[in-house]
């Protein structure tokens, strides 16, 4: 594959492993610091496809990357769903006795932070990225300094895992899109969930009767997001993740949507990344 692949956050982070789970291991890596970075190298045509994460079973909904999405008309070409483990990494041949500061992103520190409590002598230190900051200490050579990253940073740098799964919620999961600034070629036949977004008039039952279209053409919601309409207060967009067995069913809801909805879009239609 020659196509360039826009992540967010550094090589060995968890949207490096979506990547490789995506388009295998001999891809091209663009390294981007924040997600506006990331979609800013889409539109400059610098990359060719990118990888955000849009939501959290703990964190809930990253409501910038919605926007984001939308503003700058990028498609949703797949997903998936990532459990999110948490893995303290250091030099070879030593031990969590020998470890005098753990350095990783402040939410992988939060999320970790009972472990840490029968190890007093620890010092928990805030840094821009996980996977950067095990990339640090192999090439810099840190003796005494551990990070929070995930498992294929160790595997990239050469760093030994002293202590595996060491988040305090144990089920933590979170959904990544693939998204591009051209259409998909998605076949038909492959496509049995879509991202879809729409504006309502305001009157008394509007979303209600939107549900109800839904459930009527067989579709599953699993997800709605609402995010409000920039400059025309109290009005909003509605971001709806659908999910449907036969095509045909999803193109009959959205003919009928687009006659319903003040302003309807289409953000993506993929492969339901559930297993």
């Amino acid at each position: 594959m020659n196509k360039i692949i826009a992540i967010q956050g550094a090589e060995g982070s968890n949207h490096h492993k979506v990547a490789r789970d995506f388009y295998g291991t001999k891809i091209h890596l663009k390294e981007c610091m924040s997600f506006d970075v990331l979609v800013e190298s889409l539109i400059d045509k610098s990359t060719d496809i990118g990888i955000m994460a849009l939501e959290n079973t703990i964190a809930g909904s990253i409501i910038p990357n919605y926007a984001l999405i939308d503003k700058n008309n990028l498609h949703i070409i797949g997903e998936e769903y990532l459990n999110i483990h948490h893995h303290l990494m250091c030099l070879k041949g030593q031990k969590i006795e020998d470890i005098k500061e753990v350095w990783s992103h402040p939410m992988a520190l939060q999320q970790c932070k009972v472990f840490f409590k029968k190890y007093p002598h620890i010092k928990l230190v805030e840094d821009v990225d996980t996977a950067e900051v095990a990339k640090r200490i192999s090439k810099e050579n840190l003796v005494g300094i551990a990070a929070i990253a995930p498992k294929i940073a160790a595997e990239i740098f050469n760093l030994a895992i002293i202590e595996d799964g060491i988040q305090t919620i144990k089920d933590n999961s979170t959904r990544f899109v693939i998204v591009q600034t051209s259409l998909p070629n998605n076949g038909i036949d492959e496509i049995n969930k879509a991202s879809l977004k729409f504006q309502l008039s305001h009157k008394r039952g509007s979303l209600a009767a939107v549900l109800n279209v839904l459930s009527d053409c067989k579709m599953s919601l699993t997800k709605i997001q609402s995010l409000p309409v920039i400059d025309t207060p109290w009005k909003y967009s509605f971001f709806v993740d659908v999910t449907f067995d036969a095509y045909t069913d999803y193109e009959k809801a959205k003919a009928i949507l687009e006659i319903m909805a003040e302003e309807f879009k289409v953000l993506g239609t993929y492969k339901n990344g559930r297993k």
